[in-house]
């Protein structure tokens, strides 16, 4: 996302960043292009008691029916006592995000991911609304999500993959069809580079980057690993990021006896990730569900040949025996088959390697893509 709003700050959009939590890492451990953005972020939660409620009186003052109405309509989420609560959080979120926009001037306003902070944003303040849909949860759970009011509320909505636009189709009525966009993801493939490709590498490097959670279908990898390490392979795998699994994973890597092999590099900026790709064989994924992901177009980009689950949109990017291997969900057993088949063969890496780069090329080149999204957000914004 970082990446998206530099290009559209390039091509003239006047873009201004607000984020819900503060950054999840110190400024010493980010990037000088991070800790740029991070300055002129605007954090709701860090912003103080004081601005807090100067927002909600003015708000209340200038607004109040808008107010009220909003209010209303966060506490109506559910009759139970934390969903309750968590309307106010947003009502609370959403006045804070508003009048930070008043106080800025800005108008539209437009998020990542099914932000119920945004709807009430919209439905309090006069602003606009749009959505980029990222998946995979909220597709899972459309009526907890209120996708169909979230869309019927927007200007207009994107999605990343044509898998998500199939269930904003699904779950959205065909009235609200028009206002669907597909505005696929991508990555500057200047800054990712071919790594040098090990022919022989001793140990054979794997390396899984995401959020340590169950979604991600982590025990499976560690599960593969433990297979390999039977067969007396010479494997190690890298976790890059962290989570609530990072204790059982950990564990679990334990138990297996596997800690000589499997390692836990935790959150790393751009710098230390492109680090790590350049060192790995390949990129693994083991995830029970997905959107798009980018980790896959950054290792893809470097030609570094990926193994990912046949599930939601991962096909959309993955050609199976093209330029990727596609294994089934939830089977350590074929995830373990394809580790090993890509360890035998280093011609398959190679060559899925080098089709994997030009697939992005081809289709998820960041500054392309976005140059569409920009044309979308023109599009709707002022026809």
């Amino acid at each position: 996302m970082l990446r998206e709003v530099g290009f559209l700050r390039q091509l003239g959009f006047d873009m201004h960043v607000a984020s819900i939590r503060n950054p999840d890492r110190d400024m010493g451990l980010m990037t000088i292009a991070e800790q740029e953005e991070a300055r002129s972020t605007y954090y709701v939660k860090s912003s103080g008691l004081v601005r807090l409620v100067r927002a909600h009186v003015h708000t209340l003052i200038s607004r109040p029916g808008h107010y009220l109405r909003g209010l209303a309509g966060a506490l109506r989420q559910s009759t139970q006592r934390p969903r309750l609560l968590y309307g106010l959080f947003y009502f609370t979120e959403a006045v804070a995000v508003g009048d930070w926009m008043r106080r800025h001037g800005l108008t539209h306003v437009h998020t990542h991911y099914a932000s119920t902070v945004g709807l009430l944003v919209s439905r309090i303040f006069a602003v606009t609304l749009s959505i980029t849909f990222h998946g995979s949860a909220e597709f899972q759970n459309p009526a907890g999500f209120r996708l169909a009011e979230k869309v019927q509320a927007s200007r207009f909505c994107c999605a990343i993959s044509q898998y998500g636009v199939s269930q904003l189709m699904f779950v959205c009525g065909y009235e609200n069809w028009p206002k669907l966009e597909l505005t696929t993801l991508g990555v500057d493939p200047d800054k990712f580079q071919p790594r040098p490709f090990r022919a022989s590498p001793s140990p054979f490097q794997i390396i899984c980057v995401g959020q340590l959670a169950p979604v991600k279908g982590l025990h499976l990898l560690i599960a593969a690993m433990a297979a390999l390490v039977r067969e007396g392979r010479d494997a190690r795998l890298r976790f890059a990021g962290d989570g609530s699994e990072r204790n059982a994973l950990r564990q679990d890597v334990e138990n297996r006896g596997l800690s000589g092999h499997v390692s836990f590099e935790g959150n790393v900026n751009q710098d230390k990730l492109l680090d790590l790709y350049r060192e790995s064989d390949t990129l693994a994924m083991s995830s029970f569900a997905e959107g798009v992901p980018v980790v896959l177009m950054e290792a893809m980009s470097m030609e570094i040949p990926c193994i990912a689950p046949w599930v939601n949109g991962i096909p959309e990017i993955i050609t199976h025996e093209t330029d990727g291997l596609l294994v089934p969900p939830g089977d350590a057993e074929a995830l373990a088959r394809a580790l090993a088949r890509l360890m035998d063969d280093a011609e398959l890496r190679r060559t899925l390697g080098q089709s994997a780069r030009r697939k992005i090329l081809e289709k998820f080149d960041l500054r392309r893509n976005t140059e569409h999204l920009a044309d979308v957000f023109r599009r709707w914004l002022n026809g």
